[in-house]
């Protein structure tokens, strides 16, 4: 078959399959040529059709508190007073290279999630 940008998603269902039943190809030629290009097609189509959207920081660390059983008053530390804290969780203060660098420590994140 001859491989166009894919457009549909009847495209991108035809181009994952082929792409399935080829997957395990080692050895040079066009099956491995066809392999490389399906797999540049589908990333192209998932990158215009479903793009990945940056996690809030936020809700990181929210989601990151309830996950670790831990309260406002244990981020202290690593942000600065409660009120520090508090307006922090809330949005009204950003978040400083410094807080980020200990939030990702802390949670094991990159420092980019909380930037």
């Amino acid at each position: 078959m001859k491989w166009k940008v894919l457009k549909t998603s009847e495209d991108y269902q035809k181009a994952a399959l082929r792409m399935m039943k080829i997957f395990h190809t080692e050895e040079e030629g066009p099956l491995l040529d066809e392999l490389e290009l399906l797999i540049v097609l589908i990333k192209d189509y998932d990158d215009r059709n479903h793009p990945l959207t940056k996690p809030d920081p936020i809700q990181t660390i929210i989601v990151k508190m309830e996950e670790m059983g831990i309260k406002a008053k244990d981020l202290v530390p690593l942000i600065g007073s409660k009120g520090h804290v508090s307006a922090v969780l809330s949005g009204k203060r950003e978040i400083t290279l410094k807080m980020a660098q200990k939030l990702r420590d802390f949670f094991q994140l990159p420092a980019e999630v909380f930037l």
